[in-house]
């Protein structure tokens, strides 16, 4: 028999502690019923009925609640980053074509100064 009453009270001390425990660990603005200070007092207070009460009316939803956004783990996964290397090639690309069309203006002008050195009209 006193190794039934132990069992109970090592049983007992740790629903306490786990209780504490998750009452500290959980956002206060989670916390349901009662303010977070309040569980606490109510837990080491009361403390069986306490515990108990913290698991039935106080503790957070287990369900899905308001979480922070998921952060990409790699480059290639996120929306942003391949956005701003899409519009870089477009940079790219237009930067390539406008130096492509000064270089057909620089050689259609020295064509044309070609001709006027050697003592033709220009057109």
């Amino acid at each position: 028999m006193p190794r039934l009453v132990l069992f109970g009270v090592i049983i007992v001390a740790a629903v306490i502690i786990y209780a504490v425990i998750d009452c500290l660990m959980s956002r206060a603005n989670e916390v349901r019923s009662i303010s977070k200070v309040s569980w606490m007092f109510t837990i080491v207070l009361i403390p069986v009925l306490g515990a108990v009460l913290w698991f039935l009316f106080g503790r957070p939803a287990a369900g899905p609640g308001p979480r922070e956004p998921r952060r990409p783990s790699a480059p290639d996964d996120d929306p942003e980053f391949l956005r701003n290397l899409e519009v870089r090639r477009r940079q790219a690309q237009k930067e390539a074509e406008l130096r492509a069309r000064e270089a057909a203006l620089r050689a259609k002008e020295e064509g044309r100064d070609k001709q006027n050195d050697d003592g033709k009209p220009g057109a």
